[in-house]
């Protein structure tokens, strides 16, 4: 069974340019390997191994990308007054701090960003709950309370 992949229209311009500058890449890492091959022994050629190396990350990536973008299904939040994947959240803690984070797939997910996996704590945590609900988030730490202030 393949696994489907849940993307907001904003991750799917992304993997879609990332996947365009990669194969862009294609050429000038051919370049590297034809010429580290020039140098002579392939053996004990470091230029070589890197080149190679870098070809098979990228090599993979585009592969992982188009195996996204073929099993991706497009998110597109709808107005509703309960959380739901593509739907940025603001929530308050307890000590008055405010957070905004906007809920996407596991593909898009970048806590840096505050876009957080629906299948992560928090992401669990607040799908399905409206403004004005109390959660709880279990962390390592220990527990943390927030208030939902914004559904967006």
């Amino acid at each position: 069974m393949k696994k489907k992949y849940q993307l907001t229209p904003k991750g799917k311009e992304e993997l879609e340019a990332e996947l365009i500058a990669l194969k862009a890449r294609r050429g000038e890492i051919a370049e590297r390997i034809a010429d580290a091959r020039d140098l002579g022994d392939l053996s004990e050629n470091a230029q070589y191994d890197t080149a190679r190396d870098e070809q098979g990350q990228v090599e993979s990536r585009i592969s992982e990308i188009q195996k996204i973008l073929l099993n991706a299904s497009i998110i597109k939040p709808k107005n509703s007054k309960l959380i739901a994947i593509g739907h940025t959240v603001e929530i308050e803690a307890e000590n008055g701090k405010k957070i905004e984070y906007t809920l996407v797939g596991s593909v898009e997910a970048n806590p840096l960003e505050g876009r957080i996996s629906d299948e992560s704590p928090i992401g669990q945590a607040l799908i399905g709950q409206e403004v004005g609900a109390k959660i709880v988030i279990k962390t390592p730490k220990g527990d943390n309370s927030y208030t939902i202030v914004a559904i967006k």
